[in-house]
């Protein structure tokens, strides 16, 4: 699959999660194109709950060759509304440039960029993030079922939740688990890096 249908679907990961219904037509349609396999629709169909579903079939979809996202484009002949969206969305995405320059990165110095964000930074950051949380925490990295543990091991706490997402990740990563790759993911989740920035600044 393309970087672009990568992104893509990354970007709108959670909206699909709360349009589609997998199960129907969509992933009969993608083993029936071998896109999936035998294996791949037993597990996407062990999961609990149609979101779920979808966020499983949206796991494998990147790794599934370069005739997936066409043909998953192709399975959402019942959601008309949700493939002309992506595909206005794709035409309208910006073509490759230069490359990340500092602007991109927030005006921070290389020292902030490559450490690890403490617990306290990471908490004030919880509290800032709004509903793309999930896109943040998934795009670095946590599996549709720590989410699923972090909301229901706080269900009255989105901070909570959050938090716990945050540092399962740090754990996970160690001293991978920097700054500028937080800032990476709040970008793929469409949220300004001086979020983090201001974070950051607190004293």
């Amino acid at each position: 699959m393309e970087p672009a249908h990568r992104a893509l679907l990354r970007t709108h990961r959670l909206q699909l999660s709360g349009q589609l219904l997998v199960s129907e037509t969509i992933v009969p349609f993608l083993y029936q194109e071998d896109i999936l396999t035998e294996a791949q629709v037993e597990d996407i169909e062990s999961q609990r709950t149609d979101r779920l579903k979808t966020l499983r079939l949206l796991d494998l979809l990147p790794n599934r060759g370069p005739r997936a996202f066409h043909s998953f484009l192709r399975s959402l002949e019942d959601f008309s509304w949700v493939r002309d969206r992506l595909l206005l969305d794709l035409q309208n995405a910006p073509g490759p440039g230069p490359g990340p320059g500092p602007t991109d990165v927030c005006c921070l110095p290389d020292s902030v960029l490559l450490r690890v964000p403490s617990d306290r930074e990471l908490s004030r950051l919880a509290s800032r993030l709004g509903p793309e949380w999930e896109s943040v925490l998934m795009d670095l990295g946590l599996s549709a079922e720590a989410l699923f543990r972090c909301r229901s091991d706080h269900a009255l706490s989105t901070h909570g939740a959050v938090l716990a997402g945050l540092v399962q990740w740090r754990r996970s990563e160690g001293k991978r688990a920097t700054v500028q790759r937080l800032i990476q993911s709040l970008k793929a989740a469409d949220v300004h890096p001086s979020v983090l920035e201001d974070v950051l600044l607190v004293d």
